[in-house]
């Protein structure tokens, strides 16, 4: 008999004579009973419907669907080659006999509206404050208008509703919605605003209309009193007011051509009309016609280079 089961019996002796160990004292910490699951839960495990996106595998045999062909059918232009799309078989394209349809405009701006009768509705309810300037800001935390994307415009209608002079600072105000304020004692002024400064000026990151570009650049008095201050302030003490507000980000300017002579124009009321000249336009390329009646008459002299050869 091997030496080690000879001695089998002798080390199972002394298994049996040690002591009995007590439980450790975090034994408590150890699941008590086993967890126990229904089969029927672990049977109805499913991904959400949207979690993934079965990809069509094409040539892979009848069970993937598009097997054999791979959708393309049975010889022919479709098959061995590719189609330009509205290609007609030769013919006069379906574009060309019918016409285009439909279409996205690329250069549309998604704006929110309000009418002149709303606000002063909203100036009965208490919810507007007439005396201070009224923006997309207030109007949009009053609840007057939704969440703006590209800008406010203010439409005219309900204009005989009016009963006190407002200070309106907005994106576009049409032609009826600026002489039913003005002719209340109230000024307007149009700003230019992007999606990313109406977010930060809803967040309270950015004034709704002021800059201390604007301030410094600006000496009319219609800035001042859009800004509800009546002694005119320099551009220092405008850049105090920004900086008083904590404001962490200053409002852009327009780059684009047909931003800039929307907002030059006076007639728009634009934040840059201060910029024109004496009978200049707000166009950047044509002149206007103040500016070729005052220059038709006048003839330039030719100015000849001195002549050092003679």
């Amino acid at each position: 008999m091997s030496p080690r089961l000879m001695g089998l019996p002798t080390r199972l002796a002394q298994f049996s004579a040690r002591p009995f160990q007590q439980a450790s004292p975090l034994a408590f910490l150890l699941p008590q009973s086993q967890q126990t699951r229904n089969n029927s839960i672990l049977a109805s495990l499913s991904d959400n419907p949207t979690a993934y996106n079965k990809r069509i595998r094409r040539g892979r045999g009848p069970a993937s669907g598009k097997g054999k062909t791979s959708g393309r059918g049975h010889k022919g232009q479709g098959q061995h080659g590719k189609v330009p799309a509205g290609f007609n078989g030769g013919q006069t394209k379906d574009i060309v006999v019918h016409g285009e349809r439909g279409g996205v405009n690329i250069f549309s701006v998604e704006m929110a509206t309000v009418n002149l009768d709303r606000i002063q509705y909203w100036i009965d309810q208490g919810r507007l404050n007439p005396k201070q300037p009224i923006t997309m800001k207030e109007l949009y935390k009053s609840g007057c208008i939704s969440r703006p994307i590209d800008g406010l415009k203010i439409l005219g209608d309900g204009a005989e509703s009016l009963k006190q002079p407002l200070h309106v600072v907005a994106s576009r105000v049409s032609a009826s919605a600026i002489a039913a304020i003005e002719s209340t004692g109230g000024s307007v002024t149009t700003r230019y605003y992007t999606p990313q400064s109406i977010r930060r000026i809803l967040d309270g990151e950015t004034h709704t209309f002021l800059s201390a570009a604007w301030a410094r650049a600006s000496g009319s008095e219609k800035l001042y009193k859009v800004a509800g201050v009546r002694s005119p302030f320099s551009w220092m003490q405008w850049s105090t007011v920004l900086n008083h507000h904590q404001m962490k980000y200053r409002l852009p300017d327009p780059t684009k051509r047909k931003d800039i002579e929307y907002y030059r124009d006076p007639a728009h009321r634009g934040y840059l009309a201060h910029l024109l000249k004496p009978l200049e336009g707000p166009s950047l390329f044509f002149r206007s016609p103040e500016e070729r009646k005052s220059t038709a008459g006048v003839k330039k002299e030719k100015v000849l280079p001195a002549n050092r050869l003679w």
